[in-house]
């Protein structure tokens, strides 16, 4: 028996998410049923190093698996590639420890969350960024991210439907890029709350618009409570873009 590693991409357009539900289609029921058909009727359970919702896509999700199968590890990819559908790729499939899990070892999660600016509205972009054609004032986002780096209680910034009690969470760098018509916000932190990116991200839009102050962000946070935070942004702007197992704290963690 071995461990596998496993990094995978998946366009989260057509499931109801990561997670296995009863009659719908997800990522984990995707792979589960591809190793069920790799290991000829053996049941093979998957681990991730955490969900995401319907609609919310992953360039770097990682699972793990064991296996008696021998397969060489560069033969893995293609195994199992041939046995998904198109809208999950296989990146990279390695052996590890067997002591590895590819949730309880994250140290840090990287997101990203893509937002179009041109005023008309595109349909080949439609399930991949969030169409936002306002003003917006990037200096003022900017400023109001800095209130949020650093140790936190991120409740206001989660949905009330989340069932962790411990919503302390360390936020590493925020980064807004501007790339050409889009707006690309990064986050990195050593975990992320149940519709937390979305919610973070609905709130600096609101702000780059003016109808939050940059000031406010303080209170919110003290506040501890999910109304006192801006709206939730639309699933298909957001991206699971890296999963950490070593440190990635930077020197000089901030905002850019």
């Amino acid at each position: 028996m071995q461990r596998l590693k496993c990094e995978l991409a998946y366009d989260g357009s057509a499931f109801s998410g990561y997670q296995i539900q009863p009659n719908k289609r997800t990522v984990q029921g995707e792979l589960e049923q591809a190793l069920l058909k790799l290991h000829k009727g053996q049941v093979v359970k998957v681990y991730a190093s955490g969900r995401t919702d319907a609609g919310v896509h992953a360039r770097g999700q990682v699972i793990h698996f064991d296996t008696p199968l021998q397969i060489p590890g560069e033969r893995w990819s293609v195994a199992l590639q041939t046995l998904l559908p198109d809208d999950i790729s296989i990146l990279a499939v390695t052996k590890v420890a067997p002591t590895f899990h590819a949730r309880f070892d994250v140290t840090a999660k990287e997101y990203r969350y893509l937002v179009y600016r041109e005023q008309a509205h595109d349909p080949f972009r439609r399930n991949f960024a969030y169409h936002y054609p306002y003003s917006i004032d990037i200096a003022a986002i900017k400023a109001a991210s800095r209130h949020l780096l650093g140790v936190h209680d991120f409740s206001s910034f989660c949905s009330a439907k989340t069932e962790v009690e411990d919503k302390v969470r360390e936020m590493y760098e925020i980064e807004v890029m501007e790339d050409g018509g889009f707006l690309v916000f990064r986050f990195v932190g050593n975990g992320f709350l149940y519709n937390m990116v979305r919610i973070l991200v609905g709130t600096l839009l609101q702000i780059g618009a003016g109808k939050i102050a940059v000031a406010d962000i303080p209170a919110i946070l003290a506040k501890k409570n999910r109304i006192y935070a801006g709206k939730t942004a639309p699933p298909q702007g957001l991206y699971l873009w890296k999963v950490f197992y070593e440190s990635c704290i930077t020197t000089c963690p901030g905002v850019k």
